[in-house]
């Protein structure tokens, strides 16, 4: 993303402004008054309009809100408002994400992104939701608005946030404007784009067509592995379904250097829009498991979950408890756990009878198609032989300080065209082979474009009291769709994949398909009786880590899993304990840093034979190394230094730089499969006269490994450590990302060492194909469900509850986070009494 000030300065003023800034912040950091008028009132009575009946909300040592109200109005008014307290800064960023409108706060610099955004057309589709929305609905999400706007009408400046008085002087007239229930729900189409993006895998493979044959490009993109685990082993199908098997089609329809082409160009926008939102798509995964009374300690089921998200400030998570006093069928809620600032409800946590997490399906739910254009009307495209008139959408992209700016979108039956972000894309080679059309444009189906039922499925989960209406709530989780697991007091695990799959007539969703005939038309969706459930299995456990949910499930529902070293691990885990499992253990689970790559690859390098006395005295740290990525661990820093380097050696010279590897699964099963050949094309490097092997590559990255470690670390094989290579910096979105010091200094925080990488099932992923071992994405937070007592129950988050810079919960779970600790999930009244710190009552106007 551009630095705001890039484009908001004029040059010759730069200096002078930025230097008047500098003492600004000075005052605004050491006047304590200013920074904490925007901290929230936590104990007293608050008079807020429209709310019915008094509301109690006790905060606990960790600034966690549990919220109790008589009526479901109440309930979601005051959600509302505390969320509003505690993280409104990072609510307003978001909504104008979710609605393509960033240019509205931070000028020109995010016209691009706009409309990117604004082509995607996430606000235009939740408004065709909340048209179909129950009457019900409508009242709980205009309740959540009604309490944000409470607090916002108390509030303006800096009293709202810090990061407004910052704002101000890039966009003096900029003030937020009301809460609408649109803005709830585009966050859910802003995660789903997050989660689910395989359209970067489309596109990848269809630029590296261009100078890979088709078999280099599979053993880029490696089948699932037989050796590593399913989510469901024991899932058979005997009927058959609709849709057969389709095998792997590249394409024989157009040009493969023209449909790259086509598609290339649309990765600049969304780079632009992760730099805004943190690293997505394959690659960011989670956790979650089940395990059975039959395998515990207490005879009842624990469930655990992590989800891996990018690492930022605040944390995307606000933990929170909301319950009804009584409970009863007008206001069902019982429930505590971890929401989303912005959205009602809690979207993973457990209520009175039930329990349940999420991991990413990674679901193949986006398919580019090749439009043919008509050449005398760009506004035509072809169907089956005939011209058909596109939809025109005319949009207007609002700048701060600037014009605003008129876009058209233009919509196929498949959905927007994405090529019109992308300047002179339409300017394609006509003297291409295979008949190709003079023209092109790129569409994008996807089913987070449709309406969702997303909302509906969040309030039944949190109400939800047994398997039945477990699954009912399933039913509606459609987009973004996830892994759910689920476990009850009575003793039950399971699990069910929920989400729209499509049935296609012809092809598996790998790469861009011609959109001009029905050849490769979505024919519906996958019914859910169909999708892949289970019960109590038989092992006693159920566990997810993004990995294939079976092996002979005849369905696509994504070429591109996870490849489950992280699932192996789990298993192995549990599988191999000799006594049954408490919280404790489990606790030491989701904190495991063993690295299964190593396994692949030390026993190679422990075979070589190196000359240099200090690089004999390397390998000999990795001859009793036990595989953890430990912060301590000299082996572990050498290891995933020596990773970097082969990756670099084995394929930098073959691709383009920006699919350089990032050392995710993907390339551990890459390289596990590449080993099993010495001479393989690959380790050759096509830019020297020799001819390189296996053992050459392996020989050469470990020796640049020793001597990056010495550079940086010092030659003293004690002083290697992984967790000073392997830090985090938490980032606040925007003003974090300002290119201005002392900006960042107020709204950063970091460094912080970790352990563990990216496929570890402590998983702080780094990336390979940067500069450093700078970590990008994290366990966002941590849950241990103890059924058997509630109360036993754990929970963490990094970097903490408050928004707001300097608050005391700014960064107070950031230390227990990064040592694998927790804080209790409180859950029983007299325990959420016992540990209050602050009572706030709201109370009719």
């Amino acid at each position: 993303m551009k630095s705001f000030w890039t484009i908001w300065l004029p040059k010759r003023l730069k200096i002078i402004v930025i230097l008047l800034l500098v003492l600004w912040l000075l005052l605004v950091v050491f006047a304590t008054y200013i920074v904490r008028q925007s901290f929230p009132k936590e104990s007293g009575t608050i008079q807020l309009p429209g709310i019915k009946a008094e509301v109690t909300v006790r905060r606990d040592q960790w600034g966690i809100p549990h919220i109790f109200a008589t009526n479901s109005h109440d309930l979601f008014l005051a959600q509302g408002y505390i969320h509003a307290q505690d993280r409104f800064w990072q609510m307003d960023f978001w909504r104008h994400i979710g609605s393509g409108r960033l240019a509205e706060m931070f000028g020109s610099s995010q016209v691009d992104t706009d409309r990117y955004l604004r082509t995607m057309g996430w606000a235009k589709v939740v408004q065709q939701e909340i048209q179909q929305m129950d009457a019900q609905m409508k009242a709980n999400l205009q309740a959540y608005a009604d309490g944000v706007n409470a607090y916002i009408k108390q509030r303006q400046g800096s009293a709202l946030s810090l990061e407004y008085a910052v704002l101000k002087l890039l966009n003096p007239g900029y003030k937020p404007e009301p809460w609408q229930p649109l803005y709830s729900l585009t966050w859910g189409k802003v995660m789903a784009y997050d989660l689910g993006r395989n359209l970067d895998r489309e596109i990848e493979r269809a630029i590296l067509l261009k100078t890979l044959t088709s078999a280099q490009l599979e053993e880029l993109f490696p089948p699932y592995p037989e050796s590593l685990p399913t989510i469901l082993p024991r899932l058979k199908y005997e009927r058959e379904p609709k849709q057969a098997r389709q095998q792997l089609e590249t394409t024989s329809h157009y040009s493969v250097d023209v449909v790259a082409k086509a598609v290339e160009p649309i990765t600049e926008p969304m780079l632009a829009l992760e730099k805004l939102i943190g690293s997505t798509g394959v690659g960011i995964g989670s956790n979650s498991w089940v395990i059975s009374g039959k395998r515990t300690a207490t005879g009842k089921p624990i469930l655990a979950n992590d989800p891996h998200l990018a690492a930022q400030m605040p944390s995307i998570w606000y933990e929170v408890g909301l319950h009804c006093t009584p409970k009863s069928k007008e206001c069902p809620y019982d429930v505590t756990g971890f929401s989303f600032a912005g959205m009602l409800g809690v979207i993973i946590g457990h209520n009175d009878r039930i329990a349940w997490g999420v991991t990413n399906v990674q679901s193949d739910v986006m398919d580019l198609y090749i439009e043919k254009v008509n050449p005398n009307n760009p506004n035509q495209y072809e169907v089956n032989g005939k011209w058909v008139d596109m939809q025109l959408v005319k949009q207007t992209i609002q700048v701060a300080g600037s014009e605003p700016i008129v876009q058209t979108v233009r919509y196929t039956r498949h959905g927007p065209i994405l090529s019109d972000v992308s300047p002179n894309l339409n300017q394609f080679n006509s003297t291409q082979h295979f008949n190709l059309p003079q023209n092109y444009a790129v569409a994008l189906r996807w089913t987070a474009l449709e309406p969702s039922k997303l909302a509906y499925a969040i309030a039944q989960l949190n109400s939800a009291q047994n398997w039945q209406e477990f699954r009912t709530a399933a039913s509606n989780f459609d987009v973004p769709a996830q892994n759910l697991v689920f476990a009850d007091i009575d003793g039950n695990i399971g699990y069910q994949l929920p989400g729209k799959y499509p049935e296609r007539a012809k092809g598996d969703g790998r790469y861009p398909v011609p959109g001009w005939t029905d050849e490769y038309e979505w024919q519906g969706y996958v019914n859910f009786e169909d999708l892949p459930q289970s019960f109590n299995p038989s092992q006693g456990y159920i566990a997810t880590a993004n990995n294939s949910v079976a092996s002979e499930y005849p369905y696509v529902i994504t070429k591109d899993w996870v490849y489950g070293y992280r699932a192996k691990r789990i298993v192995e885990m549990i599988e191999q304990q000799t006594q049954p499992l408490s919280v404790n253990d489990v606790q030491q689970m989701q904190g495991d840093d063993r690295n299964l790559n190593a396994q692949t690859l030390v026993p190679l390098l422990q075979s070589l034979s190196f000359n240099a006395s200090q690089l004999q005295a390397a390998q000999k740290l990795l001859q009793d190394w036990d595989l953890q990525l430990g912060m301590a661990s000299p082996a572990a820093a050498l290891f995933e230094s020596f990773w970097k380097h082969l990756l670099a050696d084995t394929f930098h010279d073959q691709l383009p730089q920006k699919y350089f590897p990032d050392g995710g699964d993907r390339w551990y099963a890459v390289v596990e499969n590449l080993v099993k050949q010495p001479n393989s094309i690959w380790w050759d490097n096509s830019k020297t006269p020799t001819t390189e092997n296996r053992d050459y590559v392996l020989r050469q990255a470990f020796t640049e490994a020793v001597a990056e470690l010495e550079q940086i670390q010092g030659k003293d094989f004690k002083n290697w450590n992984w967790g000073k290579l392997h830090t985090i910096t938490f980032v606040n979105a925007t003003l974090g990302k300002s290119g201005v010091a002392p900006i960042e200094a107020l709204f950063n925080r970091g460094s912080f060492t970790t352990a563990g990488n990216g496929e570890t099932v402590n998983a702080n992923r780094w990336r390979a194909n940067k500069s450093s071992f700078q970590v990008t994405e994290i366990p966002s937070m941590r849950m241990i469900v103890d059924i058997a007592n509630l109360d036993n129950s754990l929970a963490i988050h990094a970097p903490g509850q408050s928004g707001h810079a300097f608050h005391k919960h700014y960064t107070d779970m950031i230390a227990p986070w990064s040592k694998i600790e927790y804080h209790p999930m409180l859950w029983a009244n007299k325990s959420i009494a016992t540990k209050t710190t602050a009572t706030l009552k709201l109370v009719p106007k």
